[in-house]
């Protein structure tokens, strides 16, 4: 028996991928299908779910669903869950389908079908039925007020402009994906489904497995997290999102390199593996910290590493909310229904240059002034200008190919300092 923690919601891994005589069959019955477009984040949803990434899902949600993940963090069946995945269309496409009705799935971008969806059911979403929306998912400590909120979010929060971007009316039913676009050739070695990771990590003995969240490359606060890992666990599992992100963010082949650089120079090897999964950045902050933990689960790990502003952007977050909505949310007590996989909870982490090494405010009693603060906003905006880095902000290996990168691009975008970029949220 596998030593594993199981895959969320008490069903194994459900995959949606089809393969073979079936795939063949699939793609040609999808050709005669009404095609609906799908945005970048509902392709990384198909895919996820093609995979087993969000088992128990096996298709969008529900209006049921959907109200119960915004309001209580259950699916309509019980099971945890705690963001959305909807599937939108059109008002002019949803009133030329039918209950019961199939439809091909269209990626714009790649001109091609992903995916087939027996349509289950149709519900409309108005602006207020987005706007409750964003407030139950994105909207946290840091900015708690609506007015407030909403006089910034529209503009600077990515997540907040995906979902009102959403058409008017969500299509429900479950899925057939037909394949996994660019992400096996393009970051071949990297790219991993959970069968893929529980595999490796049963072979090597593992089964304690703390996951490393990454959109940015890894800065010596990440090196550090993840050593705090390796000591308490059997190993760390460093998983880069290999999606889509917001403009500024490092893009993930760059990551993958530092991440390679790091681990082949300052870590035990095998105590490190090193994946990739295809969702894009919801910037959710401690609800998206919920979801990183819920499909780590799937991966087959026991442990997800919350740092400060995990999954965060700008100042719409406390510093440590992501840490702390693990103790608020309901834990189900039927079998395979609740979260898994637990948070290891790691306090703000920096270079002292009094203590002379990496530490934290748990165990450094200096002042701001001693310490270098480590943030991957804050790197990304020194090398986007040109400017200095400070000395134990990165290793020299992972900043040369930082610096590389950023020599050869051509259009630069603007990036926003916030309080936990500057420290000044100490």
């Amino acid at each position: 028996m596998s030593k594993l923690i199981p895959p969320h919601g008490g069903k194994g891994l459900v995959c949606c991928l089809l393969e073979g005589a079936e795939l063949e069959a699939e793609k040609k019955k999808a050709e005669g299908l009404k095609k609906i477009e799908i945005s970048p984040r509902e392709n990384g949803d198909l895919l996820m779910m093609g995979i087993g990434a969000f088992s128990p899902l096996n298709g969008f949600m529900t209006k049921a669903d959907w109200k119960g993940v915004c309001e209580n963090f259950l699916l309509a069946d019980g099971t945890f869950w705690p963001v959305p995945v909807t599937l939108s269309a059109s008002k002019e496409d949803a009133d030329s389908i039918n209950e019961g009705d199939e439809v091909a799935l269209f990626d714009p971008q790649l001109q091609e079908i992903r995916a087939t969806m027996k349509v289950t059911e149709k519900f409309e979403m108005t602006e207020a039925d987005k706007t409750w929306e964003c407030e139950k998912i994105f909207m946290g400590e840091g900015i708690p007020d609506a007015a407030e909120f909403w006089k910034v979010a529209k503009d600077d929060h990515p997540g907040v402009q995906m979902c009102m971007n959403q058409k008017d009316v969500n299509l429900t039913g479950p899925v057939k994906v037909l394949n996994e676009a660019q992400f096996p050739t393009k970051y071949a070695g990297i790219y991993m489904r959970p069968a893929e990771s529980r595999k490796i990590f049963e072979e090597r003995g593992w089964s304690e497995i703390a996951a490393m969240q990454l959109r940015n490359p890894m800065h010596r606060s990440h090196e550090y997290l993840c050593k705090i890992a390796v000591e308490v666990c059997d190993g760390v599992f460093i998983h880069s999102l290999v999606g889509n992100l917001k403009p500024g963010d490092i893009p993930a082949d760059v990551r993958v390199k530092c991440i390679d650089t790091l681990v082949k120079n300052y870590f035990v090897e095998d105590k490190v593996l090193q994946g990739g999964y295809p969702m894009d950045m919801r910037y959710a902050g401690p609800r998206e910290g919920l979801l990183h933990s819920v499909f780590r689960q799937n991966y087959g790990v026991s442990r997800m590493i919350i740092g400060r502003d995990h999954a965060g952007v700008g100042d719409f977050y406390g510093m440590f909310e992501a840490q702390t909505i693990f103790d608020k949310i309901p834990y189900p007590e039927e079998p395979g229904k609740a979260l898994l996989c637990k948070p290891l909870k790691i306090d703000w982490t920096f270079y002292c240059y009094k203590c002379d090494g990496m530490s934290s405010l748990r165990t450094c009693p200096h002042t701001k002034e001693d310490r270098v603060i480590l943030s991957g906003t804050m790197l990304r905006k020194l090398l986007s200008e040109g400017g200095e880095i400070p000395d134990h902000f990165g290793r020299d290996e992972v900043l040369a190919l930082l610096r590389e990168y950023y020599e050869g691009l051509t259009e630069k975008v603007e990036i926003k300092l916030h309080g936990a970029a500057t420290g000044d949220a100490t």
